[in-house]
Formats: structure tokens, C-alpha cells, sequence
């Protein structure tokens, strides 16, 4: 499929069948992020992938609370998005021009992830709420962050027709408006 077809198709899934994704399809996902570009080449994240079904139970609780991200529980992969330092060039350059690069980062590597899924004929969706210090605690992660995960798996879902604003509505030309 063509780019715009892609991103057209990629959605938030957030319901799965319940059969494994084989670890071959999710290292062609981790691969299409380990090639994202980032500021300095600083590539500022490691990901977690959890799919060991005991482990898994112990994430989705942490990843489902407050009556949010209930699919968690149905997932067969979960994979937690670990921020790394950045490298001192993108330090410095994060500290002078007042810029987070490193979430920039890491969105752009987590989107890569979610788009080749998708070309995969899996779904994601990308979660911010859940309870991050439970999650480094399930995962021996210490002083560092999780910002985001990341469900997969086979959607059992509909696709769904993207609700967005009108292109002139989100752009212009030369100049704010």
C-alpha cells in the first residue's frame, strides 16, 4: 500500500483477538523505530516488549485503571517505551533552545512503530495513563521514565473513519493565520 494509504488505515485499536503476535513481526516493528531519526542521532529510547502471559496480566492491570485502557487485559503483546539520556549534543541543544527533543524523539520512533504494525496487518494504540511507577516497578526499570506504551496485536475491531479537521483548518501558508 501506498504511504497515504497507510496512515490512512493506522488507527488506535483498542480491541484484539486474542492470538499471539510471533516475535518475528514485532522485531520488524522495533526495527522500522530503531531507524527513526531523532535530534542528533541521540535515539533516546529503549522498548520493553512484554509478552510473557504472566507479566502481561501484571501490565495491563497497570496499564488499565480509573476505567481507562480496559483492552489492555485482552492484548497479547504490550510494549513499554523507556526514555533514554540523550546524547550531550541534543542535551545541549534541548537545554538552549528550552525544547524537549527527547519526547519529540520518541514520538517520532513510537509512530514508525505503530505504522509498520500496520502495514503488518496488526493495530496499536498508544497509551499515556497508566501507572508509570508500577510499570518500572514490573519491569526493573529504575531513574528513568516510561512515557508511553504501546498495545499490539490482531484488531478485532471495525476501521474506523477518521474524524479530522479540514487541511485549511490545520495549515496555512507563509504565514499564522
Amino acid at each position: 500500500m501506498d504511504f497515504l494509504e497507510l496512515v490512512e488505515k493506522r488507527q488506535s485499536d483498542r480491541k484484539y483477538e486474542t492470538r499471539p503476535v510471533n516475535r518475528e513481526l514485532i522485531t520488524q516493528c522495533l526495527e522500522a523505530a530503531r531507524l527513526a531519526p531523532s535530534a542528533c542521532n541521540s535515539q533516546p529510547w529503549k522498548f520493553v516488549v512484554v509478552d510473557d502471559p504472566a507479566l502481561l496480566k501484571d501490565v495491563a492491570d497497570a496499564t488499565a485503571g480509573m476505567g481507562m485502557n480496559k483492552f489492555a487485559h485482552e492484548v497479547p503483546a504490550i510494549i513499554a517505551v523507556v526514555l533514554e539520556k540523550m546524547n550531550l549534543t541534543a542535551k545541549i541543544g534541548s537545554v538552549i533552545k528550552d525544547k524537549e527533543y527527547s519526547l519529540v524523539d520518541v514520538g517520532i520512533a513510537v509512530e514508525h512503530f505503530c505504522l509498520a504494525a500496520t502495514s503488518l496487518g496488526l493495530g496499536t494504540c498508544i497509551i499515556g495513563w497508566f501507572d508509570e511507577r508500577r510499570m518500572r516497578r514490573l519491569l526493573g526499570v529504575k531513574g528513568k521514565r516510561i512515557p508511553l506504551l504501546i498495545t499490539l496485536g490482531y484488531p478485532a475491531g471495525e476501521h474506523r473513519t477518521k474524524s479530522r479537521k479540514a487541511l485549511d483548518k490545520m495549515s496555512c501558508w507563509n504565514r499564522y493565520e
